[in-house]
């Protein structure tokens, strides 16, 4: 008898496992959201590092169409006043079809729903209570509906409701002094930036980054630490703790700004239940300052699919163990890059430009420091 699995949400990890699933074994298994549709609007950008690009291709991301997609060669390094410090070169990393991407997270979705939307996916869908029967998980849903399946995969986010059923210790994400600012920029309106590639702006308690999603729109992204989220006053934030350094900036925030408090998990602990596992940011959260957040997703969701796949009959451990070592270099990058960015004593930012310009050109430093995150 086919083993059964329920997916709980339909986000870039569960839909990457769904698809993994769907082309490449014999499982059956629905995948559960609780919001009423696939939200797949045109809107902000992600990058995928070739990590990720790597997987994606397993399932047909390489025929995607190239107008939806970039292929950024550098990651630029400017002061706050758009002084170019030095600049990385991401192609070090690629091969003829794998390459460093950006697009918009609608882009990837669409790609990863194809085969799963209409015969495997529901919606309104929320847990209200789950049991263990004879080693299979019951799961009952507010609308009266159930599965009895073989395993759970919570892919429903940092605030993850599965946890709290399987879960007597949970650990909740910690809000990290932190606000970012995400809008959409036109290419046509944008001069004087390298708009084919990935612009980094450093400044005091604040770093921003402009990059292209498709041939005609930008993504900008602005992180700014700052101890209380109030979404009714971005705008005045915005002005305090990044114009006033970088005036010249301020095109980039003409346009509507969507903002959101930054959470990140202290610790990652493993399921309770054997037949429970926990996927992208319900498994652990980061900064974002790798740019790794759907990448460490996508590939969290291979390695399970694999250990199931492979009727590993510790997958248990194996997952836990092999994501925990992930995520805590991941978490580790992130981190030191969140202070690296946000510098704001004047001497120490002279000293970590100079040594930036060092390391970028470090062969060794870079295979080590990013070469361990692209190449998993």
């Amino acid at each position: 008898m086919k083993k059964k699995i329920a997916i709980i949400g339909a986000g870039i990890a569960g839909l990457t496992f769904a698809k993994l699933i769907k082309k490449n074994s014999d499982f059956e298994f629905m995948v559960y959201e609780k919001k009423e549709t696939l939200s797949l609007e045109k809107g902000f950008g992600i990058q995928l590092s070739i990590n990720s690009i790597l997987i994606l291709n397993k399932i047909g991301f390489k025929n995607i169409k190239p107008e939806e997609i970039n292929h950024p060669e550098k990651l630029n390094f400017y002061s706050i006043n758009s002084d170019k410090i030095c600049d990385l070169d991401l192609t070090r990393f690629n091969t003829k079809e794998i390459k460093y991407t950006t697009l918009q997270r609608a882009t990837l979705l669409e790609f990863l729903k194809d085969e799963i939307y209409n015969q495997h996916l529901r919606f309104g869908k929320k847990i209200q209570r789950v049991s263990e029967i004879n080693n299979k998980i019951l799961i009952n849903f507010d609308d009266g509906t159930n599965d009895l399946v073989d395993y759970v995969i919570a892919a429903d986010g940092i605030f993850s409701n599965t946890k709290s059923f399987f879960e007597s210790n949970i650990n909740r994400p910690k809000f990290k002094n932190a606000i970012a600012v995400r809008s959409i920029l036109k290419l046509k309106k944008i001069q004087n930036m390298d708009v084919k590639n990935i612009n980094l702006f450093m400044g005091a308690n604040t770093h921003l980054a402009v990059y292209p999603i498709n041939k005609n729109e930008l993504n900008l992204i602005c992180i700014v630490r700052h101890k209380k989220f109030d979404p009714d006053n971005i705008r005045n934030l915005i002005d305090k703790k990044v114009l006033n350094q970088g005036p010249i900036l301020k095109k980039l925030f003409e346009g509507d700004l969507n903002s959101w408090p930054l959470y990140s998990t202290d610790k990652i602990l493993p399921s309770s239940n054997k037949n429970v596992f926990y996927l992208g940011d319900a498994f652990q959260s980061f900064l974002p300052t790798m740019a790794q957040g759907a990448a460490q997703s996508i590939e969290g969701a291979y390695t399970l699919f694999n250990l199931l796949k492979d009727k590993n009959n510790n997958a248990h451990n194996i997952y836990f163990e092999t994501r925990s070592k992930r995520a805590k270099l991941i978490k580790k990058r992130s981190n030191f890059n969140f202070f690296a960015f946000h510098v704001s004593n004047p001497v120490i930012k002279v000293i970590r430009n100079i040594i930036l310009k060092y390391v970028i050109k470090n062969k060794a430093f870079i295979s080590n420091y990013l070469g361990k995150v692209y190449n998993n």
